[in-house]
């Protein structure tokens, strides 16, 4: 923020980065890429198959329900990544919410305990700045989150394996400050050619590795899950998708355009979204698969349950929902909290 708010002041210092070699504003690797590599396969010294088909037409959005429960939504993100996979989706993202303990909102309270993913006493919370201990605390929830995606993913393969669970590695050297909350699990079969590597919430520094890993991995699956980067663009964002030299200095100053390029060019794609955040003083909720269309829902007053307001080819903004709120006659929270409107 303080570099933008400098440029905005400064135009002298921009003009002058601009008469400056281009070069320096290329992202530059990241210094630790010491983590641990991929086992070998017979197939590694050949080139990758060619990705399978796309799935048919069907859309699914209709009967793609909001999980309301930890265990739902593992199941529902694990079961995209396994079609995602079948259909030839090797290089996969995922955005999920994230386990966390029903107290955390309580006013007054100094301390916020991490949840406890083996009790059902859960609820599932958007990763945003709520969170008390930051990057870390959501680390020490979405950690766990992905190891459960991974252990029911890998599940299909489990007679394959000869009935052997794999064996969950986590690396953290790619962390270098080890306050970063970005990880690595990766897992390791009795077949190597089963093995998955999932990131944990990279950020654009990680980069550099996920391409080492994704060269290495082959047809092999290697997933993206929570990355740091936000879902929409700001003004530096939009910019740096450009390929000019204003689009190199955005992404110099931390647009994510460059980063999101070289992702697409190793042929990442969404595979599973669940978003959610606060509109007209009640929870929403964004839910997509790879094969289907976004789909926005609104909490009930009695918080148990998810009521659908729209969909949208698109993902849906603010105001796009705002407005599928006031279609379905749906008002303040408060309105209906204190009986100036129905109940939802």
């Amino acid at each position: 923020t303080s570099v933008r708010i400098m440029l905005m002041h400064r135009p002298l210092l921009l003009l002058v980065a601009l008469v400056g070699s281009t070069s320096a504003f290329v992202t530059s690797p990241a210094k630790n890429t010491a983590f641990l590599g991929l086992r070998m396969t017979t197939e590694d010294s050949t080139t990758a198959a060619a990705p399978a088909k796309k799935q048919e037409d069907a859309d699914m959005t209709d009967t793609l329900p909001v999980p309301v429960s930890f265990d739902e939504m593992v199941r529902q993100g694990s079961t995209a990544m396994a079609d995602a996979y079948e259909s030839g989706i090797t290089r996969q993202m995922l955005r999920v919410l994230l386990p966390r303990d029903p107290m955390a909102g309580a006013l007054g309270q100094y301390f916020e305990s991490d949840a406890d993913i083996d009790t059902a006493d859960l609820m599932l919370a958007p990763p945003d700045e709520t969170w008390q201990g930051g990057i870390m605390q959501l680390y020490r929830a979405c950690a766990p989150t992905c190891l459960e995606l991974l252990r029911q993913f890998t599940a299909r393969n489990k007679a394959e394996n000869g009935g052997v669970p794999p064996r969950m590695v986590e690396d953290r050297s790619m962390d270098e400050s080890g306050v970063d909350g970005i990880g690595l699990w990766m897992t390791q079969a009795t077949n190597a050619a089963d093995d998955v590597s999932c990131f944990v919430q990279p950020s654009q520094e990680t980069v550099p590795s996920i391409e080492s890993i994704a060269n290495q991995a082959g047809g092999r699956l290697v997933a993206l899950v929570n990355p740091q980067w936000r879902n929409v663009d700001d003004a530096l964002d939009s910019a740096s998708r450009e390929d000019t030299m204003f689009g190199n200095l955005a992404s110099f100053l931390g647009g994510k355009g460059n980063s999101l390029k070289r992702l697409d060019d190793l042929g990442f794609e969404n595979v599973y979204t669940l978003e959610g955040y606060v509109c007209k003083g009640g929870n929403i909720r964004l839910i997509k698969r790879f094969d289907t269309d976004w789909g926005v829902y609104a909490e009930n007053d009695s918080a148990t349950d998810f009521i659908k307001v729209g969909t949208s080819v698109v993902r849906p903004t603010y105001q796009d929902c705002d407005k599928m709120l006031d279609d379905k006659g749906i008002s303040l929270k408060y309105a209906r909290d204190i009986g100036l409107a129905p109940k939802l």
